[in-house]
């Protein structure tokens, strides 16, 4: 769908634009600043005037004239401004015709990647550089020095977490472009480490910074523009997971102590809505949960990881699904280890691979159906089995325990780290395997409340949060073979089963970071927030 002749203003939410966007000048206005450097007073006047352009998917381009507020530092005590900052883009002119954004919906879209720091200072422009480098960052030996370029690699090197920290930059051109106000905050990761070797980003410090953002946002309702009640979350790998967590876990106390160490402002860090594009989170369980779903599959190279631990990991899986009793959606009942499969053939992958089917021609159809024979197509609708379509995404991404691994070499483990220590184990599995030489049979005394903070499913089961997002977007491609499929499925099912409004989906023949309706998530956001467009 294009703009239309309301051109952003009256067809607020009915975008669906391509990421095609470019800068063509600026003029800067007054660019005072805060009253003090300790305020968190935001400055309406320190802005540059930008103008940049927009394609939609039919091929129009639109003219967008935004106001463009740079590095602003959220907290009154910082760790790294580097890190610790946010940029603010409002629309005011769309295709020639005035917008007024005071009361729109604010898309709040964070750029981390792997776990890894995330910075907008360089940014010169909305959707600018924000996440750090995706390889090697988590291994032994040193991780490697962040950097303000985002890498749209979905490779999963040694040390690594996952990549496509801002492979969803189209997000924030799109609601740019639709008339809402853009946050784009950083945020501290892993690999950061001071002059004395202590590793000063690792958990809980990403969602941190994060809530610490929102709270900055929503203490200055009335200076920045938009609607501080409706502020939708966007992220994608670990930007996914810590857009989950944000959503589930808004005002929770645990929080409270990190808040305050670090000056966050007085206010509600609690967000509208979630947008969650393949988050890797339920990281204590995530290895599990992986070989549930990927451990037949070989590795790219062919060769069959230990079967011995998959089989292991597979029974924990099934004893921590039982645990949480959720219920399917759709009606289909209790999920567990020995129905997960049938569930998410019918609930989400064979209505999938309908809807790739039904969208191509019908040459193009049957040329696909001859190609893959598993696929029976009957009366416009796709059908297949479990067993056929792990054969069909074929070589699994990760080798065994994909999260915590044995020799601590994952970016999971990093994330895990403490003072000067490079990376730990955070599960009993992984520290009784130790392959480093580690004498202690238990898991350090800390990691229980750092799971806490870390896992969206604490504050959706465990301890339901009433200041949690009521409303989730959540996607993730059918051949995301970074996480087990059913992470997200059951992030859904527990938003699904206390009363949330759950949009989710899975993208067929897609991988990590895909996002092939971002037009459609634009208009959720107006459905949702139920914004009305005005004219100034």
């Amino acid at each position: 769908m294009g703009i239309g002749a309301t051109a952003g203003v009256a067809a607020v939410g009915g975008l669906a634009l391509s990421a095609q966007a470019s800068a063509d000048g600026s003029s800067a206005s007054s660019s005072s600043g805060p009253d003090s450097p300790g305020s968190l007073a935001f400055d309406p006047d320190a802005y540059t005037e930008l103008t940049t352009t927009v394609t939609d998917t039919e091929g129009t381009e639109h003219s967008v004239t935004y106001h463009f507020w740079r590095a602003i530092t959220y907290v009154a005590k910082p760790v790294d401004e580097k890190y610790q900052s946010l940029n603010v883009s409002v629309p005011v002119k769309i295709d020639g015709t005035a917008v007024d954004a005071s009361d729109a919906p604010i898309l709040f879209a964070n750029s981390v990647g792997g776990y890894m720091p995330s910075s907008v200072a360089d940014a010169t422009g909305v959707g600018g550089p924000a996440g750090g480098p995706m390889g090697g960052g988590g291994a032994p030996g040193g991780p490697s020095a962040p950097t303000a370029s985002p890498s749209p690699s979905a490779s999963n090197a040694t040390g690594d977490t996952n990549a496509t920290g801002g492979a969803l930059n189209t997000n924030q051109l799109l609601a740019l472009a639709a008339g809402y106000v853009v946050v784009e905050p950083g945020a501290r990761g892993r690999t950061l480490k001071n002059s004395a070797g202590e590793y000063y980003g690792v958990a809980p410090a990403a969602i941190v910074d994060l809530k610490a953002a929102v709270r900055y946002v929503r203490a200055n309702k009335g200076r920045i523009p938009g609607d501080t009640d409706r502020i939708v979350s966007a992220g994608t790998s670990a930007g996914g997971a810590l857009s989950s967590l944000l959503g589930a876990s808004g005002d929770s106390p645990l929080y409270a102590p990190y808040l305050k160490e670090i000056g966050a402002a007085d206010a509600s860090d609690a967000i509208f809505a979630t947008g969650a594009w393949c988050p890797i989170t339920d990281l204590e369980h995530a290895d599990g949960a992986y070989e549930w779903n990927w451990g037949a599959n070989a590795t790219s190279a062919g060769a069959a990881v230990d079967q011995s631990v998959s089989k292991e990991l597979r029974a924990r899986f099934a004893e921590y699904q039982a645990a949480l009793k959720l219920k399917g959606l759709g009606g289909f009942g209790t999920l567990n280890a020995r129905n997960y499969d049938a569930y998410l053939v019918k609930q989400y992958l064979e209505p999938s691979a309908t809807t790739h089917l039904a969208a191509l021609s019908d040459a193009a159809r049957a040329a696909y159906l001859a190609a893959h024979p598993f696929i029976t197509w009957k009366n416009g609708r796709a059908s297949f089995s479990w067993a056929d379509f792990l054969t069909h995404v074929g070589a699994r991404k990760k080798n065994v325990p994909a999260f915590d691994a044995f020799d601590l070499s994952s970016g999971e483990n990093n994330e895990f780290g403490k003072g000067t220590t490079l990376a730990r184990h955070f599960t009993a599995y992984g520290q009784k395997n130790d392959t480093t030489g580690l004498t202690a049979e238990r898991v350090d005394g800390d990691i229980p409340e750092l799971l806490r903070l870390m896992n969206p499913m604490y504050h959706l089961v465990d301890k339901p949060n009433a200041g949690r997002s009521r409303h989730w977007w959540i996607r993730l491609g059918t051949k995301d073979s970074d996480t087990s499929l059913t992470v997200s499925a059951n992030i859904a099912a527990a938003a699904h089963g206390l009363g949330d409004d759950v949009n989710h989906l899975y993208y067929w023949d897609q991988g990590h970071g895909a996002n092939t309706d971002p037009g459609d998530f634009i208009q959720w956001i107006a459905e949702v927030t139920g914004r009305k467009a005005r004219r100034k």
